[in-house]
């Protein structure tokens, strides 16, 4: 009786073995190719939907002048920092350059020390609704 335990506990453990090496069948390396368009829309679709979380979030102001003073300091700002997202804001009778869209101060604080090497008068602002 005792024997056939110990027979039937290996054909078990054989069986198992085989089944755990057929279902390792999953290591193949996955490559996601993505049109370039799709970054592009993907930031145009936060510029529109910028307005519902515009009250929520902390920016960066770097700039605060006259409309081609303020395109031209957007273009550049965006070259020196491509993963933040920039923005001009009409408040009469200036134009601002805000970029980020940062959850916490903390986080907020942290870009702003890395933005104020370049835009020495740059500082942090909460945008009122």
């Amino acid at each position: 009786m005792r024997n056939t335990s110990i027979k039937l506990g290996l054909f078990l453990t054989f069986l198992i073995c085989l089944s755990v090496n057929s279902l390792m069948a999953q290591d193949q390396n996955l490559n996601v190719k993505q049109d370039a368009k799709f970054q592009q829309l993907l930031s145009e679709r936060r510029k529109i939907s910028s307005a519902a979380t515009i009250n929520d979030r902390y920016k960066i102001q770097i700039f605060s002048g006259d409309s081609d003073k303020a395109k031209s300091e957007l273009y550049s700002c965006k070259q020196k920092f491509s993963e933040l997202d920039g923005t001009i804001v009409f408040n009469t009778p200036n134009y601002k350059v805000w970029i980020g869209n940062f959850r916490t101060r903390i986080e907020a604080e942290r870009n702003l020390v890395q933005i104020k090497k370049e835009y020495s008068n740059a500082f942090l602002i909460k945008p009122q609704k």
